[in-house]
């Protein structure tokens, strides 16, 4: 059955600056944003998540609170294996599918047919299992003929309906979601929502991350709360 099994989880990133001091007072002034850990030279090291520890197993919908920097993207993106830990392990079973960076796989010089084929390809998916898909995804995005021109002729909405319907054209066991669900123009809206009903309950495992709390609400049954990378409390709903 799907399961994530998280043990010591931490990740470090250096943060670059012209003076380690004057960054390291910058950061410690901010009330969000992760721990320091330590500065050197022109850098700091900034610990975005802290020794997590965390069982999810089939049919829990997690919701990932907390404010900007307490490290609710980068548990996700570690997750979706786009992060590497600094210590720790992160076990997964089931496949994943995420909505996490729509421009992952996106070439804008590229039509919005190769476009996905290749987001289809950083998804996971063959050549066959997209080709198979292919007709859905276009009719779904409702481009019309700009399917056919590059993604640097496309609206900022367009490129979202492309990318959302790429990414919700699987299904997966585990869907990680990351706050900006959102596919652009208002006209569209309703027809993303259904959609996107559709693609959480089909799946056995659900993380978001969102700061809105009714999205929580209508998709959880389990709340996390970070804090400066830490887990702070879990409850559920």
């Amino acid at each position: 059955m799907p399961h994530i099994s998280i043990t010591n989880l931490s990740v470090e990133f250096n943060v670059y600056g012209t003076n380690s001091r004057s960054l390291k007072k910058r950061i410690l002034s901010q009330a969000t944003g992760g721990r320091i850990s330590s500065a050197k030279g022109d850098h700091v090291q900034v610990r975005a998540l802290n020794q997590i520890n965390l069982e999810v197993c089939d049919g829990e919908r997690i919701g990932l609170i907390g404010h900007n920097g307490s490290g609710k993207s980068t548990l996700l993106r570690v997750l979706a294996d786009l992060y590497r830990p600094t210590s720790g392990t992160v076990r997964t079973v089931g496949n994943i599918g995420t909505l996490i960076d729509p421009s992952a796989g996106m070439d804008p010089d590229s039509s919005g047919i190769e476009n996905i084929y290749l987001r289809g390809y950083v998804l996971g998916l063959s050549a066959k299992q997209i080709s198979e898909r292919i007709d859905e995804i276009v009719e779904f995005t409702e481009l019309g003929d700009f399917i056919n021109l590059p993604l640097r002729t496309y609206s900022a909405g367009m490129f979202a309906r492309l990318s959302f319907a790429i990414s919700t054209s699987i299904k997966p066991d585990i869907l990680l979601i990351d706050e900006g669900i959102g596919a652009g123009d208002a006209g569209f809206i309703q027809k993303m929502r259904a959609r996107l009903d559709k693609f959480v309950n089909d799946a056995s495992i659900l993380m978001l991350a969102s700061h809105d709390q009714s999205l929580i609400e209508r998709f959880c049954n389990k709340t996390i709360t970070l804090e400066h990378g830490n887990i702070v409390d879990i409850s559920s709903s």
